[in-house]
């Protein structure tokens, strides 16, 4: 099995949902978080292959959602220097294998790459409002040192740890901070951003 460099945003509920996946695959997943790592423009590229500029973007991207922004119309060097300004504009998870690099998360394309097997998490209601759908989240949570990366090779029904963030079925919603009041979905503003 593979070993996958997974570059995500800490606390998004389908990155997680991939992650399982991948382990309970029988992979080994390395994850980092894609918003504080040090990216110039050659390194970014690399994960976006042949695909047209348009879908290096994250549609889910707050900026992107409003029609602010239209990625058809922009160019290749324009698009990696907004996504280095702000990486939300990223397309996730960015994954490398053995030197092999990817975006977005098509399982047909990753089962064809590395495999897939059939254990795909199911969708869980969230614990605070008790949608099916990834909660939305204010902001991406710090971790408490950048760099960090965990190694997982967990089954698909065990909890996910990624250093730094609570496990899942912890006391702290997805987002959420130490001491802060957990807010239902439906009272946060961008989803999946």
């Amino acid at each position: 099995m593979s070993t996958v460099v997974f570059y995500e945003k800490p606390g998004c509920g389908n990155n997680t949902k991939q992650k399982m996946w991948l382990a309970a695959s029988g992979h080994t997943v390395l994850a980092k978080n894609l918003l504080t790592e040090k990216w110039n423009p050659e390194r970014l590229r690399s994960f976006f292959g042949d695909l047209p500029v348009a879908q290096w973007f994250n549609p889910s991207a707050p900026r992107i959602k409003s029609g602010e922004i239209d990625p058809s119309t922009i160019d290749a060097t324009t698009a990696l220097n907004m996504m280095l300004a702000e990486p939300l504009f990223i397309r996730r998870p960015l994954m490398d294998v053995d030197g092999v690099l990817r975006t977005g998360f098509d399982a047909k394309a990753v089962d064809a790459w590395i495999g897939l097997n059939d254990s795909q998490p199911k969708e869980e209601a969230c614990p605070i409002c008790h949608r099916s759908d990834p909660c939305p989240t204010p902001e991406a949570p710090s971790p408490r040192s950048s760099g960090e990366t965990t190694s997982h090779s967990t089954k698909h029904d065990e909890a996910v740890q990624v250093a730094g963030y609570p496990a899942s079925g912890e006391s702290e919603a997805r987002g959420a901070q130490p001491g802060k009041r957990k807010q239902p979905c439906s009272t946060l503003e961008s989803s999946h951003a």
